[in-house]
């Protein structure tokens, strides 16, 4: 790792308040001057708006023009928050309060809660959806689990836009919303499920927000107070903000003009939260003498993504696309994007996890790749793609780093061993920090070779690996640390959420890669009726739709790949077609509006196969003659799980229970052998449907779900001699008896 890498980890504090403005570009360095009235940043993805955020409020603090305590900065996730705090706490500028709207809501909610109403503040709901359904069946209206979340996120919605229950289904008919149940309906459950929470005396987080609004409006007493502590506000993701969270902020600011937003509206994709970009394109209108500066220059993205990414908004339509910005690369050239037609999404996952493991192999880390989708039910395909191949994999959406029960474990051993310092004999050896924390975590799973495969086991490691390399990076940037040093830096960078790099492929919805930025990045399932959603009826929420895809666009750094599968399962008819989005873009298709534009197999679309890789052909190719269909009943299936069982969920087995104990004992020798988890093997459904289909060839065998061309190579020969009856060892192949 270079010096330079080392000092963007753990840059030295700018000696001096001119510093902090040192290698800011001219627009950057613009928006960290403006330090007076209200000013709105204009930031394109890519486009530094968090550097130039975080140095804006640093060179207040350091020149003396802002008092820290005085400085509220909200954003919409912990993470940005976490971030942001890092970077100032990196800067100098120690003291000033970056939080969540909802977390600096709550805070200020506790403190005036005793003196506005006296006692403890009403305990708060973790989790909606139990009171949600209650209040359902209080109702006597069966919800199931899809209906319930739905449901669930309704009533969020209704709350962030100041929707009472009664106003409710006047609401979806005025903002033509496609609700998840009849409008009458829940809007009795939205009315009964707040009726429990009064019951027991509980809020939820909606309720933090409005509460807080209530005190600031009704007591201006407590609104003064606030105001006199916050006199500085700055607001990133401007384009997210809801109804209420804007209302709160109209509050928090009084009648002073010391605002300043940032965002994209080009990047709005959470409206169904209840989120506008109306706040941020009107916000000139609101504040006519406000400074206004746009962002361009993207530091993220090579020429060719930049491209791809000013393309897909050329086309869009809406309030929204007449302020979109033409991003400025200002990285070198790269290489094109590619685009992908494959036959079905097994195929399509098969392809990806072949170009990943490539990708890896030269040298690109897993950790800086990613497989972005519209909906998470996507996922499973790519996991079991991911493991087949042997590449590890994260989801995102788990547990933030110094949170996992491993990294608070390890936490707690570094700070037992810095207190111990000599007498410690795990160190007698161990010269130099990395020394000590690798012989430390040696004692928590951690060793010098990542374990096989993917799973709870290789999580861990990754965990303890991040702080590993944490390590190394923290003495080459600070030479003489101590093992000490580090605990502290690690318990700073923990109440800071700062966490180190995971190394695994990132496989993640699109709306949770928001925020994000990968080396490579793979856009799967790009198809009409995913991309768009099948769902999105009116020309504002196909725009969301174009502005969601241009979001993943924009992650990649360097390598993107865009994919789509013209069926859904193997043997399917291939009814599919790419994105109305990829028109005019991908090579070989036409411009919006235009006829034709296929399925793109001319100008520079690969056509993906199915085989095994390496260029290699497959042993026995799979023959597709139809749908999949339930071998039982004879309706079409569509679920991943149905399909590999080859029948309904609910038809009955005709499982050979044996059979299926036999290949479950061979499968947990296998694992034992590779060292890797047994579904890297074969997943127990998959184990199911060779029990239920008795394959005698390999024929039969391949085209059982899971199996496959790369597992017939490696394992056929042993399954086929046990659904023949044969003796197998655990280590493969036949016993001495059967040769």
């Amino acid at each position: 790792m270079t010096a330079a890498t080392h000092s963007t980890l753990f840059p030295q504090v700018p000696e001096s308040p001119d510093a902090v403005l040192d290698g800011l570009d001219p627009e950057q360095r613009e928006v960290a001057l403006a330090l007076h009235g209200p000013v709105c940043v204009l930031a394109g993805a890519g486009t530094g708006k968090t550097r130039a955020i975080t140095h804006r409020i640093a060179y207040g603090v350091r020149a003396g023009i802002l008092q820290p305590t005085t400085v509220l900065a909200v954003t919409f996730t912990n993470r940005a928050a976490g971030e942001m705090r890092g970077r100032l706490r990196q800067l100098g500028a120690t003291g000033v309060q970056a939080r969540t709207f909802h977390s600096a809501a709550l805070r200020q909610l506790q403190y005036f809660w005793p003196k506005v109403v006296g006692g403890e503040l009403p305990r708060l709901l973790e989790r909606k959806v139990q009171l949600v359904a209650e209040a359902a069946a209080r109702c006597q209206i069966r919800l199931d689990r899809n209906e319930l979340r739905d449901v669930t996120s309704e009533i969020e919605w209704a709350k962030v836009t100041q929707t009472v229950p009664a106003d409710y289904p006047a609401a979806v008919a005025k903002t033509q919303r496609d609700a998840p149940r009849d409008p009458a309906e829940l809007s009795q459950i939205y009315a009964m499920y707040e009726q429990l929470k009064r019951d027991r005396s509980v809020i939820d987080f909606e309720d933090v927000l409005l509460l807080t609004v209530g005190i600031l409006q009704d007591r201006h007493d407590i609104a003064d107070h606030v105001r006199g502590q916050y006199q500085h506000f700055v607001v990133d993701e401007y384009q997210d903000v809801s109804p209420l969270q804007q209302r709160l902020l109209d509050l928090w600011v009084g009648d002073r003009d010391n605002l300043c937003v940032v965002g994209d509206a080009s990047q709005t994709i959470y409206s169904f939260t209840g989120a506008t970009p109306d706040h941020l394109l009107n916000f000139r209108t609101r504040h006519p003498h406000a400074t206004l500066v746009k962002l361009v220059r993207d530091y993220r993205s090579t020429p060719q993504v930049v491209h791809l990414a000013n393309g897909l908004l050329s086309h869009a339509r809406g309030k929204a696309a007449e302020h979109r910005l033409e991003l400025v690369s200002q990285r070198d050239k790269g290489p094109e994007p590619s685009y992908t037609e494959y036959a079905d999404e097994p195929t399509e996952a098969e392809g990806t996890a072949r170009r990943i493991r490539d990708l890896i192999a030269a040298g690109v880390p897993a950790g800086e790749i990613a497989v972005l989708y519209r909906v998470n039910s996507q996922s499973e395909v790519y996991e079991q793609a991911l493991a087949d191949a042997g590449v590890p994999y994260q989801l995102r959406g788990a547990e933030r780093f110094f949170e996992r029960a491993e990294v608070r474990e390890a936490g707690m051993a570094l700070r037992g061993a810095a207190r111990a310092g000599g007498n410690d004999s795990l160190l007698d050896l161990a010269e130099g920090l990395p020394s000590q924390v690798r012989a430390v975590l040696s004692t928590k799973g951690w060793t010098s070779r990542p374990p096989a495969g993917s799973g709870a086991v290789r999580d861990k490691w990754e965990s303890l690996a991040a702080l590993v390399r944490l390590a190394e990076d923290f003495e080459a940037a600070r030479p003489g640390a101590t093992l000490s040093d580090l605990v502290m830096e690690l318990d700073e960078r923990a109440a800071a959420q700062h966490a180190p790099t995971v190394q695994g492929v990132t496989l993640a919805s699109l709306h949770s890669a928001k925020g994000l930025e990968w080396d490579a990045v793979f856009l799967v399932g790009l198809t009409e009726g995913m991309m768009p959603i099948a769902y999105a009826k009116t020309d504002e929420q196909v725009e969301e739709e174009r502005r969601l895809l241009y979001v993943g666009v924009t992650r990649a750094r360097f390598h993107l790949s865009l994919s789509w599968a013209v069926s859904r399962s193997p043997g399917g008819r291939a009814s599919r077609r790419p994105s109305r989005f990829l028109n005019g873009l991908r090579p070989g298709s036409a411009t919006p509006g235009a006829r034709g534009g296929g399925a793109g197999g001319a100008g520079g679309i690969d056509r993906g196969s199915g085989t095994a890789g390496g260029g290699q052909a497959p042993v026995v190719r799979r023959k597709h003659r139809g749908p999949v269909r339930c071998r039982v009943c004879g309706r079409t299936l569509t679920e991943a799980g149905e399909m590999k069982l080859m029948r309904c969920e609910d038809c009955p087995s005709d499982m050979d229970e044996a059979l299926y104990e036999r290949l479950h004992g061979w499968r947990a020798g296998q694992a034992k052998e590779l060292g890797q988890p047994a579904y890297c093997v074969f997943t127990d459904k998959t184990l199911m449907a060779i029990a239920e289909a008795v394959p005698g060839s390999e024929g039969e065998l391949v085209v059982i779900a899971g199996v496959g061309n790369r597992k017939l190579i490696r394992f056929g020969a042993d399954v086929l001699a046990i659904c023949a009856g044969e003796a197998v060892d655990e280590e493969g192949g036949k016993s001495d008896g059967e040769q």
